[in-house]
């Protein structure tokens, strides 16, 4: 009988993220950059562009008197999100695949859906951690303040985590090697960037980019959250998109995946 029960295909799965969990943090490069890049361009972008702390005086509401760092609260989030899920989370699988540890793994009872969800898991708790350190320090350094709806901004986190979690699983699904992952993981992270407003963020976006950007995973992820940020309304085209993404990406991430 070739089909598994759940609780045989989900067997090892705590054991399996807990060793995920070890093997990032032994990785102090991969770990510092997941972990404190947003925090890092946060305040270099702060401090280094000039005009950055000046209050905004030339922009309608609700922008004006903001000061213009606080525009890259959501964008910094959705870097947050975009750097593990297309930096970190392909090129350990792929390395897994190209090391062979995958066939060792196709041996036993866990079933590709256990180990995507056990990289997940790991990334995801990374991403948490590193947007709670990003908020922390703009509110120490540049006084940022706190999203006008906090569930708001908070289920739009999470679904544009999942929905760029996706893409990263499709890419680590189908890539040989790590560098290929690499590559193909670099090949959308800056289009992502542009989409999610890290050039011009705010009212700043052209209206063209704006709204291609809408129906891209970490776009609408950045665009949600600037709605719950600075608007206080529910952005429910955005959130349509993300959960699209989520709905159509594992499945098939699962489908494709490749053992060895």
């Amino acid at each position: 009988m070739s089909t598994l029960t759940a609780p045989t295909a989900t067997r090892g799965l705590g054991a399996l993220a807990a060793s995920e969990a070890r093997l990032f943090l032994r990785d102090a490069g991969g770990s510092f950059f997941a972990l404190a890049f947003p925090s890092v361009l946060l305040v270099g972008v702060g401090l280094a562009i000039p005009g950055m702390r000046d209050p905004i005086t030339d922009a309608p509401p609700p922008w004006t008197g903001m000061l213009p760092i606080h525009l890259y609260l959501p964008v910094v989030l959705a870097a947050v999100i975009a750097t593990p899920a297309l930096t970190t989370l392909p090129v350990v699988l792929a390395t897994y695949r190209e090391q062979g540890i995958l066939r060792r793994l196709s041996t036993t009872p866990m079933r590709p859906q256990g180990v995507l969800v056990a990289q997940v898991a790991v990334n995801l708790a990374a991403l948490v951690v590193a947007a709670v350190l990003a908020l922390t320090v703009g509110a120490l350094t540049f006084d940022a303040p706190l999203p006008d709806q906090p569930l708001v901004a908070l289920l739009a986190f999470v679904l544009g985590a999942a929905a760029m979690f996706g893409v990263g699983l499709l890419i680590a699904a189908r890539a040989p090697k790590a560098s290929s992952a690499s590559g193909l993981g670099m090949l959308v992270f800056f289009p992502m960037l542009l989409f999610a407003g890290m050039w011009t963020p705010g009212p700043a976006m052209p209206e063209t980019l704006a709204t291609i950007g809408a129906y891209t995973p970490l776009g609408a992820a950045s665009q949600a959250m600037t709605t719950a940020w600075f608007h206080g309304d529910f952005p429910a085209l955005e959130a349509v998109v993300m959960l699209a993404y989520v709905v159509v990406l594992y499945p098939l991430a699962t489908k494709l995946f490749r053992w060895s």
